[in-house]
């Protein structure tokens, strides 16, 4: 065991009740290592544990929340707080990444753990860190850190069946169905947990065979009338509110829409932006060779991982108006790929 692992433990042993909290607008990975990590505290360690969420689950990984104590209410997580020994921060490397929940979780006089995957992780914010980022998931670190636990021993077989199904939901999502981002120690993790009894069909059957009609529909609306291509290898869809409102989506429905275009043999880059009040939202996708983390740093106020990142268009202070948004992103990207032509791996 590590001495970080050791510490830990040694800090769960000594509090009564823990709390986790994940990032604004959760997805499967955030969901995964949230419903785990809480499952793991409460089953094996018998702790008064909850997740905290700034927003809640999509429907598409709602069933990791089945007895789960979720908390997405500010008030609600401030009472939670107050009374909360050990926070377990998972799957953000910066507290702005909590958005509107940022000052209390700030005010948080306790321990503040980090376990995550993403880079540059702003660790002067925490007591403890754990960060990776040659990895999947933040579920595979979280995976790697209770493996290393004194009551789990490395056997998966130890690990609550919560616990790994959830590890195995957001490694999954993270990795788009081990299409990117996968390393020796994902498969390794998935043939472990698969060995401990995970029913992968079903998680399967949950994630990506359960979709309303009006997604598919929208997903028809976006490659027909909303992808645009960009010299250089580029693709494009710029999402207005009228999209959502119109085909009656909800959270989390575009999840995987950016990754779409990057089938077509030519595209190494795509971005999909969406309205969210007075930003757009950026979703950048690329294939080896060109960084999609560039670009995100570079021009959309972002970052996140080599060949999958984020970023935000603010308003007015990059566009005057949503309507200007097509144009910036087109505009950015193409002289982005010019400047920036794909690197042979």
């Amino acid at each position: 065991m590590s001495k970080h692992t050791a510490l830990l433990s040694s800090w769960i042993d000594s509090s009564k009740v823990i709390s986790t909290i994940s990032h604004a607008r959760p997805d499967g990975d955030a969901a995964g290592c949230s419903a785990a990590m809480v499952c793991y505290l409460q089953e094996c360690r018998g702790k008064d544990a909850a997740a905290i969420l700034p927003d809640p689950l999509p429907d598409n990984v709602s069933f990791l929340s089945d007895g789960v104590n979720i908390l997405t209410d500010k008030s609600g997580v401030a009472a939670r707080l107050a009374r909360t020994d050990l926070l377990i921060c998972l799957d953000f490397n910066t507290l702005s990444r909590v958005e509107g929940l940022e000052d209390i979780v700030r005010a948080f006089p306790g321990p503040k753990v980090l376990i995550d995957h993403h880079e540059a992780p702003a660790v002067q914010d925490f007591d403890l860190c754990f960060s990776e980022t040659r990895i999947s998931s933040a579920c595979e670190l979280l995976y790697r850190v209770l493996m290393g636990m004194p009551d789990i021993e490395s056997d998966a077989h130890k690990l609550p069946k919560r616990t790994a199904r959830a590890l195995m939901t957001g490694m999954t999502t993270d990795t788009n169905n081990f299409a990117n981002s996968v390393y020796p120690g994902t498969l390794a993790m998935a043939s472990e947990l698969l060995g401990a009894g995970v029913d992968r069909d079903d998680i399967i059957d949950k994630l990506y065979h359960s979709d309303r009609p009006a997604r598919l529909a929208a997903m028809g609306d976006l490659l027909s009338n909303r992808m645009k291509l960009i010299p250089g290898g580029g693709a494009m869809c710029v999402l207005p509110q009228s999209f959502y409102d119109t085909h009656g989506l909800q959270d989390g429905e575009t999840e995987g829409f950016v990754n779409l275009p990057l089938s077509l043999k030519d595209v190494r880059l795509s971005i999909l932006a969406r309205e969210d009040g007075d930003v757009f939202r950026i979703s950048i996708r690329s294939k080896r060779g060109t960084s999609a983390r560039s670009l995100a740093m570079s021009h959309f106020h972002g970052g996140g991982h080599e060949q999958a990142s984020g970023g935000k268009i603010f308003i007015p202070a990059d566009i005057a108006s949503p309507s200007e948004a097509e144009d910036y992103v087109r505009r950015i990207t193409a002289r982005f790929l010019q400047e920036h032509p794909a690197v042979n791996q």
